[in-house]
């Protein structure tokens, strides 16, 4: 017989059964076993060094498209996973926005010193622009971020697939 999935609910209701200091080493172990968490209270007890662990996001996309060594791999889907990680741990959109934009941007330079990549690679990347600029719309962050969206834009000219003239749309849909 399988065992049900536990639901938040009956995660509660076990917390509330538990001591303080039972609830601190549950904690604990999570703090010990998961880096997410680890960065999680790192940004939640210091919310100044949240710009730190931004950078060891940025430092994990930057890898996937520009090793220190060899050529980048640009898998987007361990790109998108930083992006995915940090949202977990992220106290603010401002950041979350920055790495989105981040990863298009790398994928635009990747595209300028490689040449044309597959069609399933723009798309992910306007899907990227799209959703950073929906997130600085809705938290109103328009004023810090338009001249960089203005500048990913101009920076595809020319590229292929359709990728600027989506980009333009979205831009100018956005702004």
């Amino acid at each position: 017989m399988t065992q049900p999935n536990i639901t938040l609910s009956h995660l509660k209701k076990y917390l509330k059964n538990c001591s303080q200091e039972e609830l601190v080493n549950e904690i604990s172990e999570l703090f010990k076993k998961f880096p997410t968490v680890k960065e999680y209270y790192q940004i939640k007890l210091y919310p100044q060094s949240e710009e730190q662990v931004i950078t060891q996001y940025k430092k994990v996309i930057e890898n996937e498209f520009f090793p220190s060594r060899g050529f980048g791999k640009a898998r987007l889907s361990v790109a998108k996973k930083a992006i995915s990680e940090y949202k977990k741990v992220s106290q603010t959109p401002l950041g979350l926005i920055d790495m989105m934009l981040f990863y298009v941007e790398q994928g635009i330079k990747f595209t300028t010193e490689y040449g044309d990549i597959d069609e399933n690679f723009y798309i992910s990347m306007e899907s990227m622009y799209e959703k950073a600029l929906e997130s600085i719309n809705k938290y109103g962050f328009r004023d810090t971020f338009q001249k960089r969206c203005q500048k990913i834009v101009k920076d595809t000219s020319g590229m292929g697939w359709g990728f600027h003239d989506t980009l333009c749309d979205i831009y100018d849909e956005a702004f």
